[in-house]
């Protein structure tokens, strides 16, 4: 079974350094929950007793370890770079995002507090990885975080071919214009595609302002699990709830203030970045080979429209905010 896992997560990996793929800012990530689904659906792996233990190792594990090691990929040095405009630009989307998500997830569209959470968190952070990041702390049903991550593709795609036509109509400043992609797109991935498709400015400045937005995940995870905590004491008042700490996103921190102030040569800052990357997709194939077609369809269009509409906010009011906050 671990060779299956590693060969689909090296498969994935593999597959999104493709151009056309690449050009599609579709990653690694979505990739190897696509190959986990395909393979968990077509045969009887996911279902043996040798698989079982592999799998969840994957899932708890190497998730944890991915999203440690993705720490190294930022540093402080990228937040200053970034400036205070960019960072109080994320801040704004983020949480908007987040808050808007929920409730309209919650109230208005009657979605399980967990997938609402899921779907708002992957459109204000940084799609998959911040899925993933949240889950343990939500205990989310797998159904839900496939159905999460679907919602990512789907929009994080269909930005690709928006955002290049946009500034083609508008003629903006592109340096500002990445700034916008940084800020409003949901994967790294997306972000260094729909950048790219414009100029060398646009993705310069939707690098940084993507990985200052990236940065937030760790002070998101903390704060969710807060919530999280009093949401479930208000709604068992007599029972025992146990807060799940995220330790995990405690050395992300530690890894990032390693990044920071350690130097490290730039062989070693690959290979942390690559071994991130697989952990990661090690997760995420584990999460689609567990992951039934039926259960996604049972889970309906909720999650597509609520992610749709996050994604009209995202595109029209980034479009708006983008320019006044640079402005100050």
């Amino acid at each position: 079974m671990w060779m299956l896992l590693i060969a689909l997560a090296g498969l994935a990996l593999a597959a999104a350094q493709l151009p056309v793929l690449a050009a599609l800012g579709i990653g690694a990530l979505p990739l190897a929950i696509i190959l986990g689904m395909l393979v968990g659906n077509s045969t009887d792996l996911p279902d043996r007793k040798s698989a079982q233990q592999p799998m969840l190792f994957c899932q708890q594990k190497m998730l944890r370890l991915g999203v440690v090691l993705l720490g190294f990929s930022l540093s402080v040095q990228q937040l200053v770079q970034a400036g205070w405009q960019v960072l109080v630009l994320d801040m704004l989307v983020v949480i908007t995002v987040l808050l808007l998500g929920f409730y309209l997830g919650v109230r208005w569209l009657k979605m399980s507090a967990p997938l609402a959470l899921l779907t708002s968190v992957g459109s204000a952070v940084c799609g998959a990885s911040a899925i993933m990041a949240v889950e343990p702390v939500v205990k989310a049903r797998e159904r839900d975080i496939s159905i999460a991550v679907a919602t990512v593709v789907t929009y994080g795609s269909l930005a690709m071919f928006c955002y290049p036509v946009i500034f083609h109509l508008t003629a903006p400043d592109s340096a500002s214009y990445g700034v916008y992609i940084g800020s409003t797109v949901h994967e790294v991935a997306q972000a260094v595609a729909a950048g790219q498709a414009i100029d060398e400015l646009a993705l310069q400045g939707a690098l940084v302002a993507k990985l200052a937005r990236v940065m937030m995940l760790a002070p998101v995870v903390f704060v969710l699990g807060f919530f999280w905590q009093r949401r479930q004491a208000a709604h068992h008042p007599q029972g025992k709830v146990s807060l799940t700490i995220p330790w995990f996103v405690l050395g992300f921190i530690l890894a990032s203030i390693i990044r920071s102030f350690v130097p490290m040569p730039d062989l070693l800052l690959g290979v942390l970045k690559a071994a991130s990357q697989l952990t990661l997709a090690l997760a995420m194939v584990a999460l689609g080979l567990k992951t039934r077609w039926h259960l996604l369809a049972n889970g309906g269009g909720k999650p597509f429209l609520l992610a749709g509409i996050l994604w009209l906010l995202l595109l029209g009011g980034g479009f708006y905010l983008v320019p006044q906050i640079l402005a100050w």
